[in-house]
């Protein structure tokens, strides 16, 4: 490492690495913290049960959300992606909720921002320059924090504060998306009274599961995507957020394109295009899995190669590959999707090497 003279390192997630961690190649890491995910999924579920600060933090949340306005979920890059797991469960249940741009809403929202009962702000850092500044700004309004990072400049600036217990992440942010949109399903859950425990442990035992069942099939993703011109990730409701995170993890990693659409979205505009030099990764699950098979079909129709992702038995074709994983109860199909283009991702780095570097601190922070 270079000499830093008397300038204060700023670590990621504010731990110094180990120092083997520092002669490991980009893939190797990458591959290491998509297979802590399950556990780390797991430390975060006993926490937010048993955790008496937590538990004391998520009913000072619950409080506020009771206040008239929407519940606001606020994120920038894999944060925001998880932004769409507890607004869109919220809403289900009748809750005035949205995910929001960190950036859009610092810039042009201020004459709103009393309007909501409470935002949820996500980060993985805690230093994008953006958060900072709500954190640091006076909305009149509660503000709470979900972050991976306790020693960040957020978390000292916020008073309601709920870490994302992912550990430090030095490649694609793969824990805290997924740690940060399971803590959006409990405390959306808590805000509406629901119990969220049963679910849980439902889905973290799937989650395992579906982790390594796709990952021994990422050499086969690999090859069925070789030569696209586009990849695009689509899903609808929690789904939306893991397409969302899929595209900007294949992007970040291999430098690959790849756009995230709702289905909606794309069925209305995008599908126009769709040729033999596509793929769609069609995560079809949750109350709106048909009309994910539907859109699915019409892109096999017009040409183009279909990786769909569902709970059900499907056979596989030249142009359709089926990748079936477990059922889990809704929302949590937003973790469990994304493992599909993890593993499209590590197949990629391992076939033609990772584009991104690793990252042990913070860089400089920009707008």
């Amino acid at each position: 490492m270079e000499d830093r003279g008397s300038r204060e390192a700023r670590w990621i997630g504010g731990v110094e690495p180990p120092s083997e961690m520092l002669t490991q190649s980009m893939t190797s890491i990458y591959e290491k913290e998509c297979r802590e995910q399950p556990a780390r999924l797991a430390q975060l579920l006993r926490a937010y049960e048993k955790d008496k600060s937590i538990t004391a933090e998520m009913d000072r949340l619950r409080q506020m959300s009771l206040s008239p306005g929407p519940v606001l979920w606020i994120g920038m890059g894999a944060s925001y992606c998880s932004s769409f797991t507890g607004s869109a469960f919220l809403q289900s249940w009748g809750r005035s909720s949205f995910a929001v741009d960190a950036s859009e809403w610092l810039h042009y929202s201020r004459l709103v921002w009393e309007e909501t009962a409470v935002s949820v702000l996500l980060t993985a850092s805690g230093e994008s320059a953006e958060l900072v500044q709500l954190c640091q700004q006076s909305t009149g309004k509660p503000m709470a924090l979900v972050c991976n990072n306790e020693k960040s400049a957020c978390w000292s600036s916020t008073q309601i504060r709920l870490p994302v217990l992912a550990g430090p992440e030095y490649g694609n942010a793969t824990k805290t998306y997924t740690n940060a949109t399971a803590a959006s399903i409990v405390l959306a859950s808590h805000m509406l009274g629901r119990a969220w425990q049963e679910d849980a442990e439902r889905a973290m035992v799937a989650y395992g599961a579906v982790l390594d069942s796709v990952f021994r099939l990422r050499s086969e993703l690999e090859q069925f995507c070789r030569g696209a011109a586009n990849i695009e990730i689509i899903g609808r409701g929690p789904a939306h957020g893991a397409a969302m995170m899929g595209a900007l993890c294949i992007r970040e990693m291999t430098g690959n394109r790849a756009a995230p659409h709702s289905g909606g979205g794309f069925r209305h505009g995008p599908l126009l295009d769709v040729n033999e030099s596509h793929v769609a990764i069609v995560l079809a699950l949750g109350r709106a899995a048909e009309l994910g098979v539907h859109l699915a079909l019409d892109c096999h129709r017009r040409g183009g190669k279909v990786i769909l992702v569902g709970t059900e038995e499907r056979a596989p074709s030249e142009r359709w590959l089926p990748v079936r994983i477990r059922s889990v109860p809704e929302p949590w199909e937003g973790i469990t999707s994304v493992v599909v283009p993890q593993a499209l991702t590590l197949a990629i780095a391992e076939k033609f090497g990772a584009k991104l570097l690793p990252r042990f601190e913070y860089g400089i922070m920009k707008e």
